[in-house]
């Protein structure tokens, strides 16, 4: 039966023929929109599409010489213990062995494949993105995620119909694994003192992990938005979304709690208010973590995302330590394994993604354990708050991740455009906000550094049909905004990006 990216809902060939849309292939994880009741919506993906992910996916594990075993789980949502059973019909048509963990979080999944001693994962999540999406995961080399390569051909087998079925496929339904891993997130650590932390999960399924892992170890929960309800009846679970913080930071305050931590839909991301209710964007965080890390860890290196500030390379605390740090492309899976690629102790994305590598972690991001090393740092800092910690960095003034619409089908094309046009301004001595172009990266998008430091960000979103811009000054909020509003003039010249979700 031919894979079909053309099928209207509604129709007897929807219900008889695989639907698979090609720009769900994402650089590494594969997101579609599902659809839901009430939605208008052209569902981008159906069961019969999940089925040949699956049978593709076993096809890609037979074809890369691992043994043909899987661990499989699904996030809350109406729908995804059915498009993870869809997904497990084909990789078992494939001769793979399934491994079902149930309801699970991402870093659950990564979990179990050290905990069963198994080499493949795939976890149906759809993240943070809002009801009607659904999405996979996927991985065969422990603590890793796919990379471009492996997701490139695995659309390929997909939509060419490249299939290799085979006997063998077999499921087994796997128990213990949810108490096993809040022990092993909670590991050794117990708390001096109970800290008192507002654990806000936005309805999504941390909700059902994250009061739990927390409470063993130590800590005082305040629970807000705990209780599962796949609707989001409040916001989306996503700790980049100003709404969500804007609520945790009220938490905060009425609660008089020492920090609220903020867990998106699938648990591998964590968001930080600090005691008086301000917001501590993640990259400001895992400066605040490095400085705390490496004062016991001789030589430690760091790896970091584009979007992140400029203040790695510039603190006086981890220059002191001898810390290094290395600036990377954003997406879990590029800062997962240039992590293990360096041996660095952790890495850190602006979008809350915190991957603590031994001694600290299993290398994988994990929202509970990047928790878990937020409470010892505050444990250790004596009488020292989260606002004292975040006022003893150095000043910057920094945006939250903007994401102005770009379809899909010409984000990329569009980034490439955008970056020639930066490069030209530097070749050219174009002033950009009244100074010059120092230096540019181009690992992700486009990152220019003005000569004081100040800089912006616009790189092409990996999951979701967007742009992405953010800028950073050493100066002032107005400065910032000065950097933004160049931005915003350059992107104005290419008709295909759409209205901004947020701006400075």
């Amino acid at each position: 039966m031919p894979v079909r990216s053309d099928l209207r809902p509604n129709t007897w060939e929807f219900e008889t023929e695989p639907l698979v849309k090609p720009t769900g292939f994402r650089e590494y994880d594969a997101r579609w929109w599902f659809g839901h009741p009430g939605s208008d919506k052209a569902p981008e993906i159906n069961l019969y599409g999940i089925q040949a992910l699956g049978l593709g996916l076993g096809t890609l594990i037979h074809e890369l010489g691992v043994e043909p075993k899987i661990v499989t789980g699904h996030d809350f949502r109406s729908y995804s213990q059915g498009v993870k059973q869809a997904l497990e019909v084909g990789l078992m048509q494939a001769g793979i062995e399934v491994h079902d963990i149930g309801l699970s979080l991402s870093p659950m999944a990564y979990f179990a494949q050290f905990d069963l001693d198994i080499p493949a994962v795939a976890m149906v999540t759809a993240s943070h993105n809002s009801n009607g999406w659904t999405g996979v995961k996927m991985g065969v080399e422990r603590p890793l995620t796919f990379g471009p390569d492996e997701m490139g051909r695995l659309k390929q087998i997909v939509l060419r119909e490249e299939f290799a079925p085979r006997a063998g496929g077999s499921y087994v339904r796997e128990t213990g694994v949810f108490e096993r891993y809040i022990a092993d997130v909670a590991g050794k650590t117990r708390l001096s003192r109970p800290i008192k932390v507002v654990a806000a999960c936005g309805n999504g399924t941390a909700g059902a992990f994250a009061p739990k892992a927390l409470r063993a170890i130590g800590a005082e929960v305040i629970e807000l938005d705990c209780e599962l309800d796949h609707s989001f009846p409040r916001y989306n679970p996503n700790p980049e979304d100003m709404k969500m913080l804007h609520a945790v930071a009220d938490a905060v305050r009425e609660h008089g709690a020492e920090v609220g931590l903020a867990f998106d839909g699938d648990g591998d991301r964590c968001g930080v208010v600090d005691n008086e209710g301000e917001e501590i964007f993640a990259d400001k965080v895992g400066l605040m973590l490095a400085r705390d890390l490496s004062a016991s860890h001789e030589n430690a290196v760091f790896v970091v995302d584009v979007k992140s500030t400029g203040l790695y390379a510039i603190d006086p605390v981890l220059e002191r330590n001898g810390a290094k740090t290395d600036y990377w492309k954003t997406g879990h899976s590029y800062i997962k394994r240039r992590s293990h690629e360096l041996g660095a102790l952790a890495g850190f994305e602006k979008s809350g993604h915190f991957f603590m590598r031994p001694p600290i972690g299993r290398g994988y991001d994990d929202g509970l354990v990047a928790a878990r090393a937020i409470l010892e740092m505050l444990d250790r800092a004596g009488d020292q708050t989260m606002a004292d910690l975040k006022r003893a960095l150095p000043v910057s003034h920094g945006s939250p991740t903007m994401s102005p619409a770009c379809p899909d089908e010409v984000k990329y094309d569009v980034v490439e455009r955008i970056v020639k046009a930066f490069e030209e301004k530097k070749k050219a001595g174009t002033p950009v906000a009244g100074r010059a172009i120092a230096d540019i990266n181009t690992v992700n998008g486009v990152r220019f550094t003005l000569a004081d430091g100040a800089w912006g960000l616009v790189r092409a979103s990996s999951n979701t049909p967007n742009l992405v811009v953010v800028v950073e000054s050493p100066n002032s909020r107005e400065d910032m905004k000065a950097v933004f509003t160049e931005i915003e003039a350059e992107l104005k010249q290419h008709p295909e990006v759409g209205a901004f979700d947020q701006k400075v």
